[in-house]
């Protein structure tokens, strides 16, 4: 039987009727209706659940719009942030080609340079020990190397401007070497920054059931928020429920109040005992105003007269009400449990959306304040070292050509002066057999002039009485003599013009010489020096060496 068939008739004011016979002992003693409407006031504090129902509703809601703005601001920046960690390792990579082809360039002229300076050192040496033979050099004169002839300035300069270059070479090497490390430095805190939005988001993902980011990753999921409107639903219905129940429960103490009221003696008690009834609820859900004057109201008011039967089936649906208002207060304690539960992982998923934006935020603050301030000098670095490498690769290269020509030069040096003691060598060998034809030629010319003499003689002894004298002023006359002239050579570049300018000092032998010393004994002949067998040895040692290095 429902509430309202258990209301009295308002046509009939007489008192209900006394109880028959074993119903009186039937119905409910007023301590036991007072015990109910006790129980059913102590019921109506669950009023606190359906308030705090709508504040979890109310915050839920905020958390979900949060979230949804948050979430959009982090894909916006994300997007710019791929793009912008891309272009930002990219121009790295420049830099660091630069400065690694740059180093490599660098380290290979070096080493070319070590080579042509060890080579030159190296001729230097053998320039030092190798000695003019003192046949070459005026007597008196001190020993002299090859070394002695060599100009070292050229060579003094030339280290200088190598190492002019070298030296800038290498400031702008260490200045990019430290921008590149600023620069890395920068990258550092940029990883650590997403580091911590990798963190966020594995934190996030993890409780939201989506793949983690990583770094290399464009394609780094933020928290879902997919489930966010399914809860907030779950949440308004969970609201509305308690609020039914709480209704259901405002309906029993009302019937409690009622009955207790229609019990005799039990108005005092019922005024007593809803004194402070809490706050009630409207029907919709929401929380409403007190309804204590309501209650007070119906308290106050006059009884609507009851029949027996009418109090008999409103007792039987307090009794019937009252087993159930325990399992309403649980069903109410239950469900603001699992709302209160629900709005921690709505509050959950708002956080680690914060945290993701948070994360966001602080890695494009890291690239904003690089971009505006930083980058712009470790790029314009790179382009100063490769502007200087070029200017002294030039320099550096024009040295070791240098360098080059400098050895070539001396290793020529060095074949020369065995040249010199091979054409010394041929030299003399050409006197040797020029003094040989000489006496050959003396000695013949000598016979044939003996001959000559004794032949005249012979014929003046035989025939010369017989013959006037002025028959031939030469019938009496030696033989004529012939006798060789030494005469100093020219200039070798005089003579390959054709135009021979012999030494106008050369002198002719007085007239009856009859020996001609080979190397000297003429004043202002020609003077071949004359070396050691061991010297010439070794000079066609090494000219033999070096031709067969060639082939």
């Amino acid at each position: 039987m429902s509430e309202s068939d258990s209301l009295p008739n308002p046509n009939n004011n007489s008192p209900p009727k006394p109880f028959q016979d074993g119903q009186e002992e039937s119905m409910p003693q007023l301590d036991t209706l007072i015990s109910h409407l006790v129980a059913a006031k102590r019921s109506l504090s669950s009023i606190n659940h359906v308030w705090r129902a709508n504040e979890i509703v109310t915050a839920a809601r905020s958390a979900l719009e949060e979230s949804v703005v948050v979430s959009a601001r982090t894909g916006f920046l994300r997007r710019g942030l791929n793009n912008q960690l891309r272009l930002l390792y990219s121009v790295r990579t420049e830099v660091e080609e630069v400065s690694l082809r740059g180093r490599s360039e660098f380290a290979t002229v070096l080493k070319s340079l070590d080579t042509a300076d060890a080579r030159l050192r190296k001729t230097s040496d053998l320039l030092r020990d190798t000695i003019v033979h003192a046949s070459f050099r005026p007597e008196g004169e001190e020993t002299k190397s090859l070394h002695d002839f060599v100009d070292e300035r050229a060579i003094a300069e030339l280290h200088t401007a190598l190492k002019g270059s070298i030296d800038r070479t290498n400031a702008a090497q260490a200045d990019l070497d430290t921008s590149n490390r600023a620069f890395d430095h920068e990258l550092q805190s940029i990883k650590e920054a997403l580091s911590n939005y990798r963190a966020a988001t594995q934190l996030a993902s993890s409780r939201t059931s989506v793949s983690p980011p990583s770094l290399s990753s464009s394609a780094a999921s933020l928290p879902s928020l997919s489930s966010i409107p399914s809860m907030l639903h779950s949440l308004e219905m969970h609201a509305q429920e308690l609020a039914n129940l709480l209704e259901s429960l405002v309906r029993h103490f009302d019937l409690c109040v009622t009955a207790v009221k229609h019990t005799e003696g039990g108005g005092a008690a019922a005024r007593s005992i809803t004194g402070d009834v809490p706050a009630a609820v409207h029907a919709n859900g929401r929380v409403g105003s007190n309804i204590e004057e309501g209650i007070n109201a119906n308290l106050n008011a006059p009884l609507d007269p009851l029949s027996n039967s009418e109090y008999q089936e409103m007792v039987n649906v307090l009794i019937k009400d009252a087993a159930e208002a325990d399992d309403v207060v649980m069903e109410i304690q239950d469900r603001i449990g699992e709302m209160e539960a629900v709005l921690e992982n709505v509050l959950a998923q708002r956080d680690n959306t914060l945290s993701v934006y948070n994360a966001t935020t602080g890695v494009f603050q890291h690239l904003s304040s690089l971009d505006a301030t930083r980058l712009p000098g470790y790029i314009a670095q790179a382009h100063t070292f490769y502007r200087v490498w070029y200017e002294e690769h030039e320099k550096i290269q024009t040295g070791l050509n240098n360098l080059s020509d400098l050895c070539t030069f001396y290793d020529g040096f060095l074949d020369a002066y065995d040249g010199l003691i091979l054409e010394v060598a041929r030299r003399r060998h050409v006197r040797q057999r020029v003094e040989k034809v000489l006496r050959d030629a003396k000695h013949k010319l000598d016979q044939l002039y003996e001959e000559d003499v004794n032949a005249r003689e012979a014929f003046r002894v035989e025939q010369g009485e017989y013959l006037p004298s002025d028959i031939w002023p030469g019938i009496g006359r030696e033989p004529m003599r012939v006798e060789f002239h030494r005469i100093s050579g020219g200039n070798l570049k005089s003579i390959a013009a054709g135009n021979p300018e012999p030494d106008s000092t050369a002198v002719e032998s007085e007239e009856g010489a009859q020996d001609f010393p080979p190397d000297h004994g003429v004043e202002h002949d020609e003077i071949i020096p004359e070396l050691p067998k061991a010297l010439i040895d070794e000079a066609i040692t090494r000219v033999n060496g070096r031709m067969r290095d060639l082939t």
